[in-house]
C-alpha cells in the first residue's frame, strides 16, 4: 500500500478534507474489514484499531475461547464495552466485529462517533474467503454456505441502517478500492458539512420588555456540539464544571472535555446517577459537594450535559450555589431540547409532588444538537414528541397540522424534520416564557396535560412512566374533559387521540382510584385558593385555564380514559 508520505498533492488534499473524522467499518465476517481497514489507515494517516483484537488483548485469550467459556452473550457484552472505549479516540479507522450491529445501542454508538462504512460482499464471496477459517466460532458448521446465508439475512438490514456509506467489496483490488472509498468519504463529509451549516439556526429568548432576566440564544442544529466556540464565547473564565449522568457521559463527555481543553478551558466532571428517581436533594448535594471541593467560583460556568433531570438539577444548583452562578444547557434528549432546557424552570421532586422545590433561573445559552438524538432510545424519543405536540395544541394549529403530516419522518429521526420541530417548539415556548417568566399568567398554558400527567408520574412512582408518556395520557384526559365542558367537539378529541396513537404514546391513564388522582392533583403547583386549575382546550390551537370544574366531571373523564382491566 502506498505510504502517506508518497501520496500525490491531490491525494493529500482529499485526505486533509477528512480531518480527524473516525471511519468505522462494519460488515460480515470475510467482508475485508481488517485488510481494507489497515490499507485505509495507511493511506489516510489514521490509526487502525480492531475491536476483536482489543477484546483479545484485554482477556489474554482468543475469540473462540471466549465463546467456549462465556458463550455468545458474554462475548457481546465484552464487545460493547470495548466499542465504548475505542470510539473515544479521534482520527482512527476502526474495524468492528461482524455481530457488533446486533445491539441497538452499539449501532447508535457507532453512528454517533464516526462515518460508518458498510463493506458489503455477496454470500459467494464471503464463502470463498472464510471456507478455510477455523477462528470464527459462528462459522464452525457442516454447512457453511447455509450458515452465511442465515447470518447475511439477519444482519444485512442492520448494517445498512447503521452505515452512512455502503460499498461493494467484491470487485476491485485493495489499492483501487481504498482510493474509491476515500472519494466517497470526502463526498459524504462535504455533504454533511453543508447539511449541518444549512440546519444551524439560532433563536433568542428575549426578556428585554418583560423581565430583569437576560435574553439568551438557543442554537439548534445537527452536529453543532462540535462547534465549541458556541460554548467558549459564553464563558466568564477558562474553567467549567460539566454535570452529566452515567448514561450520557460515556457518549459525549470525553469529547466535550477534550474540545474545551484544546481551547484552553479546564473542566470538572460531575457524574450523577441516571433517572427521574434521582431528582432529589441527595443528588443535588452531589453537585454542591463537587463544586465546593473544587473551589468553583461565581464566574465558573456549569454545563448541563444530559436530559431534563440533569438540566433541572444543574439549573437549581447554579441558581443556589454562591447565590447564583452562570450555567449553559446542552440537552441531549428531545424532551429537554424542546421543553425543559428552555425557560429557566429548575428544581427537584418531593415525595409529595413533582418539581415542587426549585427556582426560576435562566441559562446563558441553550445548545440543542439534534445529532445527540441518534443515541436516544425510541421510547424517550416518543416521550419528547408529546411536548412538541403540546405546542400545536395550545397555540399553533398550523404546527399541529404539520406534525400530523410529518410524524413518521420524526419517528425515523429525519434530521431536517427534527430540527424544524425543535425550532418551532422553542420559538413557541420562548415567546411564552419571555412574556411571563415566573408563570403568573399565560405561561401556565404550557402545562396542558401536566396536572393529570404529574399525578400519573407520582402515583405510579417516579420513573415508571416517562414524563412525556404521562403528559400524552394527561393531554388525552384534558381533551376529554374539555369535551365534557363543551369546549371542543368529538372530532377534535379524535384528532388529538389519533396523533398520540400515531406517535406510539399512551392514550389511556393507568388504573388508580379516581379519589387517588384527585388527591395527587391537589398537590399541583397550579392549585390556587384550594382549587385545582386545569389547562383545557377551546379548540386545537387555543388553550385556557379553568378552575370551575365539578369533581364529578373529572371523575367521569378518569373512569372513561383509564386502562380497562
Amino acid at each position: 500500500m502506498t505510504a502517506y508520505k508518497k501520496l500525490t498533492a491531490i491525494d493529500k488534499k482529499l485526505i486533509r478534507s477528512l480531518g480527524e473524522s473516525n471511519i468505522i467499518l462494519v460488515g460480515m465476517m470475510g467482508a475485508g474489514k481488517t485488510t481494507i481497514g489497515k490499507a485505509l489507515a495507511s493511506y489516510t494517516g489514521k490509526l487502525f484499531l480492531d475491536c476483536d483484537h482489543e477484546i483479545q488483548e484485554r482477556t489474554g485469550v482468543k475469540i473462540p475461547v471466549i465463546f467456549e467459556i462465556e458463550g455468545e452473550a458474554g462475548f457481546r457484552k465484552r464487545e460493547s464495552l470495548a466499542l465504548q472505549d475505542l470510539v473515544r479516540n479521534n482520527n482512527i479507522v476502526l474495524a468492528t466485529g461482524g455481530g457488533a450491529v446486533l445491539s441497538q445501542e452499539n449501532r447508535r454508538l457507532l453512528k454517533q462517533n464516526g462515518i460508518v462504512v458498510y463493506l458489503r460482499a455477496s454470500v459467494n464471496d464471503l464463502y470463498r474467503r472464510t471456507r478455510h477459517d477455523k477462528n470464527r466460532p459462528l462459522l464452525q458448521t457442516n454447512d457453511l454456505r447455509a450458515r452465511l446465508v442465515e447470518l447475511f439475512d439477519q444482519r444485512d438490514m442492520l448494517y445498512q441502517e447503521t452505515a452512512h456509506i455502503t460499498i461493494d467489496t467484491s470487485k476491485q483490488n485493495v489499492r483501487t478500492f481504498v482510493k474509491a472509498l476515500v472519494q466517497q468519504l470526502v463526498s459524504y463529509k462535504s455533504f454533511q458539512s453543508t447539511f449541518t451549516q444549512d440546519l444551524m439556526r439560532t433563536i433568542t429568548v428575549d426578556f428585554s420588555l418583560s423581565s430583569e432576566a437576560k435574553s439568551y440564544p438557543i442554537h439548534i442544529g445537527n452536529g453543532i456540539l462540535n462547534q465549541i466556540e458556541l460554548i467558549t464565547s459564553c464563558l466568564k473564565q477558562k474553567r467549567v464544571a460539566i454535570v452529566s449522568n452515567t448514561t450520557i457521559a460515556p457518549l459525549y463527555l470525553d469529547k466535550l472535555r477534550s474540545a474545551l481543553e484544546k481551547n484552553g478551558v479546564q473542566s470538572i466532571p460531575i457524574i450523577l446517577p441516571d433517572g427521574e428517581a434521582y431528582k432529589n436533594w441527595e443528588t443535588l448535594n452531589l453537585i454542591f459537594d463537587a463544586l465546593l471541593q473544587n473551589h468553583c467560583e461565581r464566574t465558573t460556568t456549569i454545563l448541563a450535559l444530559g436530559g431534563g433531570v440533569v438540566g433541572d438539577l444543574t439549573g437549581f444548583a447554579a441558581a443556589t450555589y454562591l447565590r447564583g452562578v452562570p450555567f449553559i444547557q446542552i440537552p441531549t434528549t428531545l424532551l429537554a431540547q424542546v421543553d425543559s432546557s428552555v425557560g429557566g424552570k429548575t428544581g427537584i421532586n418531593h415525595t409529595l409532588g413533582k418539581n415542587m422545590i426549585g427556582a426560576f433561573y435562566q441559562p446563558r445559552m441553550v445548545l440543542a444538537d439534534s445529532a445527540t438524538l441518534d443515541t436516544l432510545p425510541d421510547r424517550e424519543l416518543r416521550a419528547g414528541l408529546a411536548e412538541i405536540i403540546k405546542y400545536g395544541l395550545i397555540r399553533d394549529p398550523v404546527f399541529f397540522e404539520w406534525l400530523e403530516k410529518n410524524m413518521q419522518r420524526l419517528l425515523v429521526r429525519d434530521p431536517a424534520i427534527l430540527n424544524e420541530a425543535i425550532q418551532r417548539s422553542c420559538e413557541n415556548k420562548g415567546e411564552i416564557v419571555a412574556a411571563d417568566e415566573k408563570e403568573s399568567g399565560v405561561r401556565a398554558l404550557l402545562n396542558l396535560g401536566h396536572t393529570f400527567g404529574h399525578a400519573i408520574e407520582n402515583g405510579m412512582g417516579y420513573g415508571v412512566w416517562l414524563h412525556g408518556e404521562a403528559v400524552a395520557a394527561g393531554t388525552v384526559l384534558a381533551a376529554d374533559l374539555s369535551r365534557r365542558m363543551k369546549l371542543i367537539n368529538d372530532a377534535d378529541v379524535v384528532r388529538i387521540r389519533k396523533i398520540f396513537e400515531q406517535t406510539g404514546l399512551p392514550v389511556a391513564a393507568p388504573r388508580m382510584k379516581p379519589e387517588k388522582y384527585l388527591e395527587l392533583m391537589a398537590l399541583d403547583k397550579k392549585v390556587s385558593a384550594g382549587k385545582t386549575r386545569f389547562i383545557l382546550l377551546n379548540r386545537i390551537g387555543e388553550a385556557v385555564m379553568r378552575a370551575d370544574i365539578p369533581s364529578a366531571l373529572i371523575i367521569e373523564t378518569l373512569n372513561a380514559c383509564m386502562v380497562h382491566e
